[in-house]
């Protein structure tokens, strides 16, 4: 296990120091694992109702972080994964009581029914107006059967906000806890996770899981789902999981709705961001109006990497309890739950992916059968080669080698049928001009220099590939810096070019044959050569006995043309 900790035992005492001193706005209560809003007396003197939450450490930024004006008064918070004791939960009850009363929010476990339960009996006993309720938003389990029935997940946080705006807003006590009862039963919520948490006194992960697998369905303890399920597109699992949430709070088409999409921890901005376009390009489908969406980190599961989906049925009163100001660490800006006009979000640009073959009078009677042949090998080979391409790039580079390469070759296949095929220079510089729009990172600019420079080449000497190769490899070298030596593609080009010229007079085929044998040299001798250029420069020594993936490409793509002729 390895986790940023200094001991097992003190877990949540540091981790609430921590929030505190960097958080102004919250104070701990002295000898409690418990966070108060700093501005707790004058609270209390304006007899605001209070409101108080909390569960087990391991959720952040639950609870604490929704600590401020418009939000939670106080939360109680246990061991990691752990209700907080009844005694706990009643010092936070005593800390911010006042005439106005305290509302417990509780979410639905076990433990924390009973200790957050007793302390309210117990409160009440000592002449202290509490009132609880219960948030049971998780749409994967049924409200019968045999179970403790439906946990409460993220969509307490949005409870949080009702309740917090009805308090704000000076209603008494028995309004609070109905706005909050009506906000808990508008909500739903489930999970996909695809990766175990570890609970540092466990010491190792809850579960285990295969590379493509993932639990649907499940709380936020770092417990299995309901239902292990085969690895699918961000899009296929967010569409089975709204369409859960739809019928559990049996939502139809034109009615209005909010969208809370959590972090369950370890996942991506990159991933939450294609979650949230899903989401919301689904519910648009259905022809839903989500009227607000808010994308975090809200009710974690430490490190867990997955996302969990909450959907609140919208009214007015709703509505203007979500838009309402609060101020808390972990709230969003008022802005950011605001839906944009998907009208507005792409603008006139470039065109269409074959745009840069526009204005070619392309005459497929006229295409040499032979060159789309070619270049259909070359795309082939590299998009099998994806899988033990990432793989070398993973040990001595970024991991992206394969896939950028692989996501090139699908661009030059959809926009082949736009080439001037009859044109072998006028057919290169339309690669590379594809390649140079839709390629990033390294391979791109260099992969689309190379096809310019021996477009340029053909022109001049046509017929000549011995010196198109040669001419590409030292575009190459000019715009990327390097030399052969460095541990870069130059060392498989480079040599291939030379045996290609020296195989002048030979049949293509074998003169081709020839140039992929001499790369497929040159690829394996950078096993033994320590990186000046690249990622793998900065592993320096540690990258030995592993090939570069770069000249390995070159080695795959020159085979394919040898095979092809």
């Amino acid at each position: 296990m390895k986790k940023l900790i200094n001991s097992v035992l003190d877990v949540v005492p540091d981790m609430l120091q921590g929030l505190a001193l960097s958080q102004p706005a919250i104070q701990l209560l002295q000898g409690q694992n418990i966070a108060l809003r700093a501005d707790v007396d004058a609270l209390k003197a304006r007899h605001e109702v209070a409101l108080v939450s909390g569960g087990g450490a391991g959720h952040e930024p639950a609870h604490a972080g929704f600590i401020g004006p418009g939000l939670l008064t106080a939360a109680v918070v246990g061991d990691v994964f752990t209700s907080p004791s009844a005694d706990a939960v009643l010092a936070a009850i005593e800390a911010v009581a006042n005439p106005a009363g305290v509302l417990l929010i509780i979410k639905n476990y076990t433990g924390d029914r009973l200790n957050f339960g007793l302390a309210a009996e117990i409160a009440r006993s000592r002449g202290i107006a509490v009132e609880t309720m219960v948030v049971a938003d998780d749409a994967a389990l049924s409200a019968r059967g045999d179970h403790a029935g439906r946990r409460g997940l993220a969509g307490t946080v949005l409870v949080h906000k009702v309740a917090g705006a009805a308090a704000a807003a000076g209603k008494p006590l028995a309004e609070v806890h109905a706005a909050a009862m009506h906000a808990a039963q508008a909500v739903s919520t489930m999970g996909v996770a695809l990766s175990p948490c570890t609970v540092p006194a466990a010491g190792k992960p809850s579960f285990t899981l295969g590379d493509d697998e993932i639990e649907l369905g499940l709380g936020i303890h770092g417990e299995p789902g309901v239902q292990r399920a085969p690895l699918a597109p961000a899009r296929v699992l967010v569409e089975r999981i709204l369409n859960v949430l739809l019928q559990d709070q049996n939502i139809q088409a034109e009615e209005r709705v909010a969208l809370l999409i959590n972090n369950l921890g370890g996942t991506p901005a990159m991933e939450m961001a294609i979650v949230t376009q899903a989401a919301l390009h689904h519910l648009a489908q259905r022809g839903i109006h989500a009227e607000r969406a808010w994308t975090g980190t809200f009710l974690s599961a430490l490190e867990m990497s997955g996302v969990s989906l909450s959907l609140m049925r919208l009214d007015a009163p709703l509505l203007a309890a979500l838009d309402a100001p609060a101020e808390a660490s972990a709230w969003p800006a008022a802005h950011q739950g605001l839906i944009a006009n998907p009208g507005r979000i792409t603008r006139a640009g470039a065109g269409s992916l074959s745009s840069d073959t526009a204005g070619y009078a392309v005459a497929q009677a006229a295409a040499r059968p032979g060159l789309k042949h070619a270049i259909t090998q070359v795309l082939d080979t590299l998009e099998a080669a994806e899988p033990e391409l990432t793989r070398m790039d993973q040990v001595v580079g970024d991991g992206d080698l394969g896939i950028s390469l692989s996501r090139g070759a699908q661009a030059l296949r959809q926009a082949l049928p736009g080439y001037p095929l009859y044109d072998l220079p006028a057919t290169l510089r339309a690669m590379s001009a594809t390649l140079r729009r839709v390629l990033g990172g390294t391979s791109g600019p260099l992969y689309a220099i190379g096809l310019l420079r021996a477009a340029q080449s053909l022109q001049n000497t046509p017929g000549d590939g011995a010196a198109a190769l040669r001419a590409a490899t030292q575009g190459i070298m000019e715009v990327g810096g390097a030399r052969q030596g460095d541990r870069t593609m130059l060392d498989a080009l480079i040599p291939a070019a030379s045996a290609w010229e020296d195989a002048a007079g030979l049949p293509l085929a074998q003169a081709l044959q020839r140039a992929a044998d001499a790369a497929e040299q040159g690829c394996a001798a950078t096993a033994e050569v320590v990186a000046r250029r690249g990622r793998s420069s900065y592993l320096g020594e540690r990258a030995l006995g592993h090939p570069d993936p770069g000249a390995k490409a070159v080695a795959l793509w020159l085979q394919a043309l040898a095979i092809s002729c």
